[in-house]
């Protein structure tokens, strides 16, 4: 009877800390949980703010019911009555919930394994970072690295325009790059809205237009939609990636491969940023009339400004 009971009360605190572990690391996987149990009975105009909801946590952490609406192209009342449909009190309870999932979020995991190797020493932390990019660039002198940035030169040159699609930690690369091409007299816009705001971007989008994306992982609806349209208005693509095999790489005109630093550890930028100036630089070159014909008109503003 003892042994009986030593095995159920064994049982259970394997039960409770299986729940506890659910508790923590589900709240994302609820929401989605939520939304396969209730799809079948929520209306059309319901379940594309629930997908939406599910597929854009930050966005729901970061903006208002009101702000939701216009960017998923409805009213505020129908956001607030989706996530009740859900199962929340209202967005304050569902933020919460998203907010808990964070924990589990790839960047903090990758955290952690980061500092679990340097031992919670900055200065070995310091270390990797360095050794990472040195990794980084020795595989970018490779003849193949190479090749793919002087065809990446190829593809762009001659663009009326170049096409800058970003989103996230990358949208301030993407900037860095639009003002340098600027500069040099290369006309270039950034996109990279999240949600129906990214439809607007695309209107305008133009034969003779190039596109240059930066998308690492694994692809999202927004970037695959860019790549669609692409593909409809023959627009040649170049995509800056670390999934060199994925669908969207597939579709690619050409691609430059660039990592985010080691597996499983913090994502480092470096790389992308080495590659996208090689190939600003590139570009400058082969167009080095225009580039210093507009060089000298902004040294002539500089002037004036002083």
């Amino acid at each position: 009877m003892k042994a009986k009971k030593k095995s159920a009360k064994e049982k259970n605190g394997r039960l409770g800390r299986r729940e506890g572990e659910a508790v923590q690391g589900a709240p994302e996987d609820a929401l989605a949980a939520r939304l396969q149990a209730k799809k079948t009975e929520m209306p059309p105009a319901m379940l594309r703010v629930a997908h939406y909801i599910n597929r854009n946590k930050v966005a729901v952490l970061a903006n208002s019911a009101a702000e939701l609406a216009s960017m998923i192209g409805t009213s505020d009342a129908t956001v607030i009555r989706t996530v009740q449909a859900l199962g929340f009190q209202g967005l304050a309870d569902l933020r919460q919930s998203i907010a808990t999932g964070v924990h589990f979020s790839a960047p903090l995991r990758h955290m952690r394994q980061t500092l679990n190797e340097v031992n919670g020493k900055g200065c070995g932390a310091a270390d990797i970072v360095i050794d990472t990019h040195v990794e980084s660039l020795i595989k970018m002198q490779a003849p193949e690295a190479r090749g793919q940035i002087h065809k990446a030169i190829a593809v762009l040159h001659g663009a009326a325009r170049v096409i800058i699609y970003a989103a996230g930690p990358s949208r301030p690369l993407a900037e860095y790059v639009r003002l340098l091409m600027v500069r040099h007299g290369q006309a270039a816009k950034v996109i990279g809205q999240g949600g129906i705001a990214l439809a607007d971007e695309l209107l305008d989008l133009a034969d003779q237009d190039r596109l240059l994306i930066l998308s690492y992982g694994k692809p999202y609806k927004e970037v695959l939609l860019v790549a669609a349209e692409a593909a409809v208005v023959s627009v040649p693509v170049v995509l800056v990636t670390d999934s060199p095999r994925s669908k969207l790489a597939r579709s690619a005109t050409t691609i430059i491969e660039a990592r985010r630093g080691r597996t499983e550890q913090v994502a480092l930028h470096g790389a992308t940023l080495v590659a996208l100036e090689a190939l600003v630089m590139g570009l400058a070159v082969a167009e080095q009339g225009r580039t210093m014909q507009t060089l000298t008109r902004l040294g002539a503003l500089r002037a004036a400004l002083s």
